[in-house]
């Protein structure tokens, strides 16, 4: 029964009533556990884009010299990136383990565009703005090269069904995560350039990446984790602090490449056995 307050003539429903109404309430518009992670995802994504904004791109274009807080921002913008790999992966694991909503899938896709499409093709973007010999229109047209690629890749992802366990092509959180990685290691502009394409490209291909779960899932943690201290120790000047976040830079680049040659080695060992197991079939 709904009751009319006199004063305001506005309608109030008892709390039982507005218990039923929220039981009544359609699946869709609940929001889940892992869909909140899920928007965690989405809010560092944008808050990356932020500092990078505030803390690199505007004081270069106002021609301060404060280059500390430039490194500060830096560092801040890619570990929100870091930190919202962290939230994808702990939104699948926990959407596995309890009920996902069915916005699930579309908020994901949703919020990895912001934070592994948007965020990294900006932070290329403002890369071409803000060193020595980079070229910004040619940085443009590789930002949106990386833009587009995690576009595609996540729309295929929802439309393509594969075997369990595996992805098709690089991830986007991983190529991401690259993609800083080669511009972090301050390379000469045109292997910068050509390194970013080389990612992008492995975002689209078809090379199958393994899912992150069980022990990866843990060592992809473990590898965020030591990733943000090398961030923070280079973003402090501590001692060693660049070398060291080269170093991890570098590791990060030379996993994103040998990955695809493990995975395209096993896939022709694999049509190899096919092909001798087929031809022993033949056989009389």
């Amino acid at each position: 029964m709904t009751v009319i307050d006199p004063d305001t003539q506005a309608g109030w429903v008892p709390e039982a009533e507005a218990e039923d109404d929220a039981d009544d309430m359609p699946l869709s518009l609940r929001l889940s556990i892992a869909d909140t992670l899920t928007l965690g995802n989405a809010t560092c994504g944008f808050m990356a884009v932020y500092f990078t904004t505030t803390g690199i791109l505007i004081p270069h274009l106002t021609g301060s010299d404060e280059s500390g807080m430039a490194r500060h921002s830096a560092a801040t913008a890619v570990i929100l990136m870091l930190m919202a790999a962290i939230f994808d992966l702990f939104d699948g694991l926990v959407a596995r383990k309890l009920r996902s909503s069915p916005m699930g899938a579309e908020l994901d896709n949703l919020s990895d565009l912001i934070s592994f499409g948007l965020a990294p093709a900006y932070f290329v973007l403002v890369y071409g703005m803000v060193a020595d010999d980079a070229h910004q229109r040619v940085s443009a047209l590789a930002a949106i090269v990386v833009l587009l690629a995690v576009v595609l890749r996540l729309a295929r992802f929802s439309c393509v069904t594969l075997k369990d366990g595996m992805f098709q092509g690089m991830p986007s959180p991983f190529g991401a995560l690259t993609v800083i990685s080669i511009v972090l290691l301050e390379l000469p502009f045109v292997p910068t350039l050509l390194a970013i394409i080389g990612v992008a490209w492995l975002m689209v291909s078809r090379v199958e990446y393994p899912k992150p779960r069980g022990v990866l899932a843990v060592a992809m943690l473990g590898w965020i984790v030591a990733a943000m201290g090398l961030l923070a120790a280079w973003a402090l000047d501590a001692p060693g602090g660049q070398l060291l976040l080269q170093t991890g830079c570098a590791l990060q680049v030379v996993l994103g490449a040998v990955i695809p040659l493990f995975a395209t080695a096993r896939r022709v060992n694999t049509f190899r056995d096919n092909r001798r197991e087929a031809r022993a079939a033949q056989l009389p």
